[in-house]
């Protein structure tokens, strides 16, 4: 199954679906990795991922209560389904909506979900304009997410009208639905540290039906650098020793600034990209292009003064 991308106009309903030929784990390769290195394919999974190590232990225990079920299952155990329901915290640019695509891979592959597609919402998605249209939109969203993940960012914005707003009606719908499709479902809400402790509160039941909450701390200077040379790799590119030293002093400038409105590795992925461009305006200006020329990335081409081009 080819990837497949939805945008409506009325929000930013993005649909992904998995290639369903993708390798599920079945019961004969679990057993290959029960004993010393049972998460070896997890962490290989995870690599990607710079610093999140509650998140990663979470999916291990996740993986590890599977094994476990399905041993306990064999000799007549009973086995008892794991809700997987879960809520981000963290400021912009720590990796939430990146890591909430990347469960719906894992969960599809370790049998947990049917479909294994992702399905990003925004308020406009699920927040109708009269009464009743509320509870229909957003019943009509979750029946498109059977099977995958449904990935809200900015959750609390559901509740910002307040309590004649419409967006509370959307709220008792999801939680109602999380409770009754549970089994192949997955809910995702994320959003801003503070507002998301606030936006619990607006519902008794919503907190205690989240049994994974996790925090995506922002990134410290020598993950950012990481993270950077991880971007620029994936584009074919090396930043030079100058161009990293500059950068990381810029990091941690802009780390001990409380005014600075730091958006952690988008900005990084914004610096990255801004200095391939000045490299290639750089270039253009030779007559003979060497190919280490066209990898490497200087200090030069990394313009951090002009910080609002590529905030």
């Amino acid at each position: 199954m080819t990837t497949q991308k939805i945008h409506h106009k009325n929000g930013k309903i993005n649909i992904v679906l998995q290639d369903n030929k993708a390798a599920k784990i079945d019961n004969n390769k679990r057993e290959e990795y029960v004993g010393k290195e049972p998460f070896a394919h997890i962490d290989q999974e995870l690599s990607s991922f710079v610093g999140l190590s509650d998140l990663k232990q979470k999916i291990k225990e996740i993986y590890a209560t599977i094994i476990i079920n399905e041993k306990r299952s064999q000799m007549g155990l009973y086995n008892s389904k794991q809700i997987l329901h879960m809520l981000f915290k963290g400021n912009p640019g720590t990796g939430k909506t990146t890591v909430a695509r990347k469960l719906a891979k894992i969960y599809f592959e370790m049998n947990l979900l049917s479909k294994g597609h992702f399905i990003e919402a925004e308020r406009a998605d699920l927040v109708g304009e009269y009464i009743g249209q509320t509870a229909q939109k957003t019943r009509a969203l979750i029946q498109k997410a059977m099977g995958g993940v449904l990935f809200i960012d900015e959750a609390y914005s559901l509740a910002r009208g307040g309590e004649r707003d419409f967006g509370k009606e959307a709220i008792d719908t999801l939680v109602k639905h999380m409770e009754d499709s549970g089994n192949d479902f997955v809910l995702i809400l994320a959003g801003y540290p503070y507002e998301m402790d606030r936006f619990l509160t607006l519902n008794p039941g919503l907190k205690s039906r989240f049994p994974f909450i996790l925090e995506f701390p922002d990134y410290d200077v020598d993950q950012l650098m990481d993270i950077t040379r991880q971007m620029a790799s994936e584009r074919e590119y090396q930043l030079s020793k100058d161009a990293e030293w500059k950068l990381r002093n810029f990091l941690y400038k802009q780390k001990n600034d409380p005014t600075s409105n730091f958006s952690n590795a988008r900005f990084i992925r914004n610096v990255v990209e801004h200095a391939i461009r000045m490299q290639a305006v750089r270039l253009l200006y030779k007559d003979n292009i060497s190919p280490d020329e066209l990898i490497l990335l200087t200090g030069n081409d990394l313009k951090l003064e002009d910080i609002q081009s590529i905030w």
